[in-house]
């Protein structure tokens, strides 16, 4: 397996410049994915609306499902997340737990009965901030892989005296500890129409903005077998932000009642990205801290991101007004991730191609109604983007929902998504060194205010 990171569904690769915190070619993977974020309806189905529309997150995946709507809409939802990783590193687990409170979607539309051409029906416009990804996590590894890290005595062992070598080879204790914060979040715009009753056609532009930040903590504690130890310590602080721009297309079709087929593609993402680094490295001798620590200067660059685009074909059958079935694939070919100036970057955009694949994502859902009550389930499988990966490392994830329509212009609704994967992380470069093992589970809480109009 690759070297890995965990957030909410969230994928790292292994091609490292450090030790331990996130490379060029990490942060690529990392800023293609998705989580499940959207209305507490949105999550409840597992994310199964690129047919459907008729929810403010349902256009973020198909824009055309915007003229679906016969009347204005006005939503926002918070997100409650509890994540649960056990880390294992040399037979030693660790249970590390976090959780996670914060506003993550607003929008609103209008549907407007459409003038001057009679086989246009329908004209809808909307706009929906929503939370792409967030990145608020932090875990201890901790164990004894019995391969040293620092085997040398940098005091020592880089003069011209071989004499004075002194090599901690035998490993006391390695610990690891990574912190990140920030998000991935986007606004987006969409224009849809409906014509003669059978054609849904939408498109959408979004703007996203990306701010991430991963502090990271490795400390070493050896010894030489004569009596001298060295503890070292190694610190390392990344921070990216970055903004994008990318388009929609989408189209439903209603060939007879009750059956929607839908198609849309969703472009890659152009980000200008910004990154500073800032790394530093300390040694303790024999219970004495190193006189002359050497504390570079923090590290500045600018580079640009493509990210994959995406297919997606979606089926769905409504059963009147007591419920539905959907469904949605997705395609991403993740090798068309890419980094620039490509000069700058062969050696990553190789890595990038021939380490990453196309994936295959797949979504269910259900909603059935019974007087002012909607009982909503979902089930959804998203590919590891690796080659080397096997299906142990796909997420799958499964949801639950119930809404609540108080008035024809009032609802609230509420959401339980639960995920999980397996990871890895490889925080040491020295070889034969295993990474750690990550067990990642994430419960998500979501409810939304809906505003009918």
């Amino acid at each position: 397996m690759n070297q890995k990171i965990p957030f909410v569904i969230l994928y790292l690769c292994s091609f490292v410049i450090t030790a331990q915190s996130l490379s060029y070619t990490d942060q690529a993977v990392l800023f293609s994915t998705e989580s499940n974020f959207g209305t507490a309806r949105f999550v409840g189905m597992g994310g199964a609306f690129g047919a459907l529309g008729n929810d403010m997150s349902a256009v973020d995946i198909n824009p055309a499902g915007l003229a679906v709507y016969n009347k204005g809409e006005f939503s926002t939802t918070f997100t409650y997340r509890d994540t649960d990783i056990n880390s294992s590193f040399y037979g030693n687990t660790i249970y590390n737990t976090d959780d996670y409170f914060r506003f993550s979607q607003i929008g609103g539309l209008n549907s407007w009965d459409s003038f001057g051409n009679p086989d246009i029906y329908k004209f809808a416009f909307g706009f929906n901030y929503s939370v792409v990804n967030h990145f608020n996590n932090n875990y201890v590894v901790q164990g004894n892989s019995g391969i040293p890290e620092y085997p040398d005595d940098p005091d020592f062992n880089f003069d011209d005296d071989p004499n004075n070598d002194i090599n901690y080879v035998n490993v006391d204790d390695q610990y690891f500890y990574n912190y990140t914060s920030g998000i991935n979040d986007k606004f987006n715009f969409s224009f849809a129409s409906l014509y003669k009753e059978i054609v849904y056609m939408g498109a959408s532009m979004a703007f996203h903005h990306i701010n991430f930040y991963q502090n990271t903590v490795f400390e070493e504690s050896s010894n030489d077998g004569e009596g001298n130890t060295m503890d070292v310590r190694n610190v390392e602080y990344l921070s990216t932000y970055g903004s994008g721009f990318n388009f929609g297309l989408g189209i439903i079709v209603t060939p007879y009642k009750g059956l929607r087929l839908g198609a849309a593609y969703q472009s890659p993402i152009w980000y200008n990205m910004s990154e500073r680094f800032e790394g530093r490295t300390s040694y303790v001798f024999n219970g004495e801290p190193d006189p002359n620590p050497d504390y570079p200067l923090p590290n500045y660059y600018d580079y640009k991101l493509k990210t994959p685009g995406k297919f997606i074909g979606s089926l769905a059958y409504v059963f009147g007004k007591y419920g539905l079935f959907s469904f949605d694939y997705t395609f991403q070919d993740f090798k068309q991730t890419s980094l620039s100036p490509s000069s700058n970057f062969i050696d990553e955009n190789q890595d990038l191609s021939t380490g990453l694949r196309n994936t295959h994502s797949f979504k269910f859902g259900t909603e059935w109604k019974y007087s002012i009550l909607s009982f909503r389930a979902g089930y959804r499988i998203i590919q590891s983007p690796y080659v080397s990966s096997s299906t142990e490392y796909d997420t799958t994830g499964y949801s639950l929902g119930l809404g609540i329509k108080f008035t024809r212009q009032f609802g609230l609704d509420f959401a339980y998504d639960n995920s999980g994967y397996l990871d890895e992380y490889r925080f040491m470069t020295a070889e034969g060194a295993e990474p750690a093992q990550l067990d990642i589970t994430n419960k998500r809480f979501t409810s939304s205010l809906v505003f009918s109009f």
